[in-house]
C-alpha cells in the first residue's frame, strides 16, 4: 500500500489514465484467471459464470469506496492510512494486517498457480512435493531480485499484461471454434452455500484494482484519474473473466478445467490444440511471476510503513541500501511458509476472508467521507460493506475462523505493544 521508498520525499505525479489502468491490470490478471475460475467451478460449475458477476458488481462497489477515498486523500497507503485517519489506530492496524494476510496468501497462491503451470511443461503430473518445492524456491528467487533493487517498470507491466491477454485471447478464441454445448459442466449446482463461497472466491480474483489507489501520489490529477483507472480497470477485467469461464464452460475442456493444477492450458489441450496450450502456459507462467513480484514489492512497503509507525517489530523499520531488506525477508518468509500448504483452494479462500475484511473497513471509511469529498452515492458503499461482510462468512469454516482468530490476535499484540510504547 505504501509505495514511498525515499523517506521525506514526495514522488513524482507521472501516471496517467492508461498508465494507472495498465498498473491495475498487472496486478489482477494472473492467479484471479488461470486458477481461481477453475476453483470457482469446482464449488458451482457452470454457474461459475453468475459468481463472477455478483463478485463483479461487489468489486464495483468496493472500487468507487476505494476511489473516493484516493481522490480526497491522494497518498500512499491504501485503506491502512484511511483507517487511521477516520476510525482510529486499532482499525488502521487492522486493515494494513488484513492486507498483510490477505496479499501473503494471494501471493502464496500465485507461487502455486505458477509451478502448476511451469512442471506442466516437463511433468504430465507432477507430484505435491514438486509442486510446493518450486513455487517455495520461486519466491526466495523474487525476494532476493526484489533485495536487489529489480522492481516491475511501467514498460514490463505493459509488456506483460498484454502478454497475457493475448495468451487469453488465444483460449476464447479456440473455445469459440471448438464450441460444443453438450461437454460443458456436468452435474448439479451445488446450491445456495457453494454459490456463495464462490462469489466470495470470485471476489479476490477482482481485488489487484486496489493497486491503482495506492498511486495517490503518483498519477497526475488524482481526483479525476483514480475513479477513472479504477472504473475502466473493474470494466475490462469483468469482460476478460467473462469470456474466459464461458469458453471453459463451453469450449469443451471441463474435465480438465476442473480437475488439474494448471486448468486453462488443460482445457486447451482437451480441445485439441497444443500450440493455444502452450500460450496460456507462457502466459500463466509470465502474469503469475510479475503478479508475485508485484506483491512481494507491495507488502514489503506496507510491512515497513507499519514498522515505522509501531504496528510492526521495530526490526522493519530499517533499510539497509535503499531497501527494506528485513521486511522483504520476513515477507519472502512467510509466503514461501504458505505455499507449504500445497493447495491453492486452502490459500485463496483465505485470501478471500481476509480481503473482504480489508473491504469492509475500506467502505467504513468511505461512509465517513464529508459531503464536499464524497464523489458517490453512499448506497453504494453501504453495499459494499454489506457484501464483504456477508459473504467473509461463506469461505470454509476452517479458514474463516483462523482469519478470526488471527484478527483477534492481531489486535491483542498491537494494543500490548502500543501500551508498551506509551508507558516508556
Amino acid at each position: 500500500m505504501t509505495g514511498n521508498d525515499e523517506v521525506g520525499n514526495r514522488l513524482r505525479r507521472e501516471v496517467g489514465v492508461f498508465g494507472a489502468v495498465l498498473l491495475g491490470l498487472g496486478s489482477i490478471m494472473g492467479t484471479g484467471v488461470f486458477v481461481s475460475l477453475a476453483i470457482g467451478a469446482q464449488l458451482a460449475g457452470a454457474w461459475v459464470v453468475g459468481a463472477l458477476a455478483v463478485a463483479g458488481v461487489l468489486a464495483a462497489c468496493n472500487a468507487l469506496s476505494s476511489a473516493q477515498l484516493a481522490a480526497a486523500h491522494p497518498v500512499s497507503g491504501g485503506t491502512y492510512e484511511y483507517g487511521y485517519r477516520y476510525l482510529g489506530p486499532s482499525s488502521g492496524f487492522t486493515a494494513g494486517w488484513m492486507f498483510l494476510l490477505a496479499k501473503s496468501a494471494s501471493a502464496a497462491t500465485a507461487a502455486l498457480g505458477f509451478a502448476g503451470y511451469a512442471l506442466g511443461f516437463v511433468i504430465e503430473s507432477p507430484e505435491w512435493w514438486q509442486t510446493v518445492g518450486l513455487a517455495a524456491l520461486v519466491v526466495v528467487v523474487l525476494s532476493g531480485c526484489v533485495l536487489a533493487g529489480i522492481r516491475r517498470s511501467n514498460i514490463l507491466n505493459a509488456l506483460l499484461v498484454f502478454m497475457t491477454l493475448g495468451a487469453l485471447a488465444c483460449f476464447v478464441g479456440l473455445a469459440a471454434i471448438r464450441r460444443d454445448d453438450g461437454v460443458a459442466f456436468e452435474g448439479e449446482m451445488p446450491g445456495l452455500p457453494g454459490f456463495l463461497e464462490a462469489c466470495a472466491l470470485m471476489f479476490v480474483a477482482y481485488t489487484g484494482y486496489g493497486r491503482i489507489a495506492t498511486l495517490g501520489e503518483e498519477v497526475r490529477e488524482p481526483r479525476r484519474t483514480i475513479p477513472r483507472a479504477i472504473g475502466l480497470t473493474i470494466v475490462v477485467t469483468f469482460v476478460v473473466y467473462l469470456a474466459v469461464a464461458l469458453a471453459g464452460v463451453a469450449g469443451g475442456g471441463a474435465t480438465a478445467f476442473l480437475s488439474s493444477g494448471a486448468p486453462l492450458e488443460s482445457a486447451a489441450r482437451a480441445m485439441g490444440s497444443e500450440g493455444v496450450a502452450l500460450a496460456v502456459a507462457v502466459g500463466a507462467c509470465v502474469a503469475m511471476l510479475g503478479v508475485l513480484l508485484n506483491l512481494i514489492l507491495g507488502l514489503s512497503r506496507v510491512l515497513l510503513a507499519m514498522g515505522r509507525r509501531g504496528d510492526a517489530p521495530g526490526v522493519f523499520a530499517r533499510v539497509r541500501g535503499g531497501s527494506p531488506v528485513p521486511a522483504v525477508i520476513g515477507v519472502g518468509a512467510v509466503i514461501a511458509g504458505l505455499t507449504l500448504i500445497g493447495d491453492v483452494k486452502t490459500t485463496w479462500s483465505f485470501s478471500a476472508f481476509a480481503v473482504l475484511v480489508y473491504y469492509a473497513i475500506t467502505n467504513v471509511c468511505a461512509l465517513r467521507l464529508p459531503a464536499g469529498d464524497r464523489l458517490y452515492p453512499r448506497a453504494a458503499s453501504w453495499l459494499g460493506l454489506g457484501g464483504c461482510l456477508g459473504l467473509a462468512f461463506w469461505v470454509d469454516a476452517s479458514v474463516w475462523g483462523v482469519g478470526v482468530g488471527l484478527v483477534v490476535l492481531g489486535l491483542v499484540v498491537h494494543r500490548v505493544v502500543r501500551a508498551r510504547r506509551i508507558g516508556s
